[in-house]
């Protein structure tokens, strides 16, 4: 049995989709902090558990059983929590018996333990010295958070605009990620690698040329001026300073496919 933690998110339902393709449902069990809100995943046959990474005695009956869990990272922000929620998790996979755990970690965790990687590196040494076989899922950001529908506003006015100077992004779409996962959860040839997952490079100029194509509109590049609000700003900072030209070839061989391309994203999000 294979149990996805934090299975009512985006990525976990990603995930818990692409293993019904390849498993029965009575295979895969949801590990839910709210069972309520996974009624669909109930519904196509999937056991749903109560798993609340804030309630260690919850992981325990969730995991209880299960060959292999995703533990999906929290979602809290501050790294105290985080590493804590994460620990708590691998503590009742390990007493649960649970033979194999895949973590979805973050690109250079294995070597930065500071900042947003803190509770990552963290976790990572946690899993390695638990004793149980695992997999590194080191996730770049989400290709979802710049190439969206949210661009048909670009092609309208005819101008998209970034803080990026021009620089190389290597995020990734959730889908792909998630089918990553699923396939690292049914193959023992991953056991014991970690892996650094990351699309595409693309920058913003060639988004411009690819949405011009795809629309027959023309779509000028221009960089901004002054920083744009909120994390937004954030990831163009990082973008500039050159911190996501980052790549590997991870990704397409753990898909056994060619990750999503920056057109064939465009045309899904203007579709």
């Amino acid at each position: 049995m294979i149990v996805v933690s934090a299975a009512t998110g985006a990525l976990g339902r990603l995930v818990i989709g692409h293993l019904l393709t390849r498993l029965p449902a009575d295979r895969i069990t949801a590990a839910v902090r709210e069972p309520a809100r996974a009624a669909d995943l109930a519904a196509l046959g999937v056991d749903v558990r109560l798993g609340d990474y804030d309630r260690p005695e919850s992981l325990r009956s969730a995991y209880a059983g299960a060959d292999r869990v995703l533990l999906i990272s929290s979602p809290e922000l501050a790294p105290d929590r985080r590493i804590r929620q994460h620990l708590a998790a691998v503590e009742a996979a390990r007493d649960s018996g649970v033979r194999a755990i895949a973590y979805t970690s973050f690109l250079g965790a294995d070597r930065d333990g500071d900042g947003m990687n803190a509770a990552h590196h963290g976790t990572e040494r946690a899993i390695v010295d638990s004793g149980l076989a695992w997999t590194m899922l080191r996730n770049p950001f989400y290709s979802d958070a710049f190439i969206n529908a949210g661009l048909r506003s670009a092609v309208e006015s005819g101008e998209l605009t970034s803080g990026t100077g021009g620089r190389g992004l290597n995020t990734a779409f959730r889908t792909d990620l998630a089918e990553a996962a699923a396939n690292v959860l049914i193959d023992d040839a991953h056991l014991g690698q970690g892996y650094d997952l990351t699309g595409p490079l693309w920058t913003y100029s060639q988004l411009a040329e690819v949405l011009g194509e795809a629309t027959g509109q023309v779509v000028e590049y221009r960089e901004a001026t002054e920083q744009a609000p909120g994390p937004m700003g954030w990831l163009m900072g990082l973008a500039r300073s050159g911190a996501l030209e980052r790549q590997t070839d991870d990704l397409h061989r753990v898909l056994g496919r060619p990750p999503t391309t920056l057109r064939q994203a465009v045309a899904l999000a203007l579709g």
